[in-house]
């Protein structure tokens, strides 16, 4: 019989740098690592949120959230989010009540995962938005917003520029997002 894990067990396992670890009700879930062209835009688009975040607002990479959904845990790890400041300086595991924005940019191997699981996953988190970046041809960003009762809603697909209020006044240059 496979038993699942808790929340302390996949904190306590080694780091591994070939692979992204995640949770998913207890279960391990391994991912190969991004390839070069995620990871740039991943930080790329981190540095772009990061000079126009207010100062009481930070953006950060790859840090495993507490969807606190229940258990057995379900634990993610959002390419880019943003969270209070002072969520940051905690340390450890995020809550997901902390993450005022969560970003995914699609991978060959997680685009079911990324357009289907993890918006239901972290609308019944209550993370109020949710950005899904696709790299392909020209990089779009399809931008989920909580509105209760019916968990997120869908914004058209943005090219070029996209624009929000939601959680901060952005705007992301997201050609940039390419390694050209």
């Amino acid at each position: 019989m496979v038993s699942l894990l808790t929340s302390l067990e996949f904190l306590e396992l080694p780091e591994d740098r070939s692979a992204r670890l995640e949770l998913q009700e207890g279960v391990l879930i391994t991912a190969p690592r991004p390839p070069l062209g995620h990871q740039y835009a991943e930080l790329e688009l981190a540095l772009q949120l990061r000079t126009q975040l207010p100062r009481d607002l930070i953006a950060l990479t790859e840090l495993d959230v507490d969807l606190e959904l229940g258990e057995p845990p379900t634990i993610r790890v959002p390419d880019v989010l943003v969270v209070p400041r002072t969520a940051a300086r905690d340390g450890g595991l995020l809550r997901a009540a902390s993450v005022l924005l969560a970003v995914e940019i699609m991978s060959p191997g997680s685009r079911r995962t990324d357009r289907v699981t993890k918006p239901s996953e972290y609308a019944d988190a209550q993370i109020p938005n949710y950005w899904l970046v696709d790299l392909d041809d020209r990089p779009s960003l399809t931008a989920f917003h909580l509105a209760e009762p019916f968990g997120y809603q869908e914004s058209p697909s943005a090219t070029g520029r996209y624009t929000t209020t939601e959680p901060a006044e952005l705007t992301v240059d997201l050609d940039a997002l390419l390694l050209d």
